[in-house]
């Protein structure tokens, strides 16, 4: 393609993404002047499957010393601090989230268990500014239903993934006459538009994990 076509085509894109509506109006609202220890309290809990399981899908992700790792929508930092011990010293946790509070709580937290690999980075709703190019695994737990505009969010992780990098999708199931009525009427989407709406963003879907009830488990590649 000649090069100011492509020029073209990028500015297209650009002006689609810029003017995109929220497909999730208020689904933030909650965390507005969030109680940080409130949250640890409820997101960290036996009964909630991804912590039940945290330590599971930590080990399904494969992780490796020196590796760079964005935590999408960290809230608390349980998931982080994990990732930071098996990425070690060489290695960087990226936990980002859109609440201020939570990443306050993140800090502190890192500083008493003595992990200095986890740094910090407030997101914003259409764009995580994270480094492009720069992050081997993207991971969201619970958090793509909170993207109000999927596909400019979409398009801020595959600029900050490098090639070949992972996406960790995982997030309510979302199924008629089995799921209860909060996850119906609170996640936007099932897994079979999440997946959709991914692999549009230009990934390709490389394995579904089949570890938890509660939640899809999903693993895709940046070509």
């Amino acid at each position: 393609m000649p090069r100011h076509s492509l020029l073209a085509l990028l500015l297209v894109c650009f002006a689609a993404f810029a003017q995109e509506r929220s497909v999730a109006p208020g689904v933030n609202r909650a965390y507005e002047q969030a109680d940080y220890a409130r949250w640890r309290s409820s997101f960290e809990s036996e009964g909630r499957e991804i912590f039940e399981q945290r330590h599971a899908i930590v080990e399904a992700l494969r992780l490796a010393p020196g590796m760079v790792i964005a935590d999408v929508g960290a809230g608390t930092g349980v998931l982080s601090m994990l990732f930071a011990q098996r990425v070690g010293a060489s290695g960087t946790v990226i936990a980002q989230d859109v609440v201020p509070e939570f990443l306050r709580g993140i800090e502190e937290r890192a500083r008493r268990e003595g992990l200095p690999q986890v740094k910090t980075q407030l997101g914003a709703e259409k764009d995580a500014r994270l480094p492009a190019n720069g992050v081997d695994l993207v991971f969201t737990s619970d958090a793509y239903h909170h993207f109000e505009y999927p596909r400019a969010m979409l398009a801020s992780l595959h600029r900050a993934l490098k090639s070949g990098g992972r996406l960790i999708v995982i997030d309510y199931e979302k199924v008629p006459g089995r799921t209860g009525a909060w996850v119906m009427g609170h996640v936007r989407a099932g897994r079979e538009t999440v997946i959709a709406e991914v692999t549009e963003a230009g990934f390709e879907l490389a394995r579904s994990y089949d570890l938890l009830r509660e939640n899809y488990f999903l693993e895709f590649r940046r070509p």
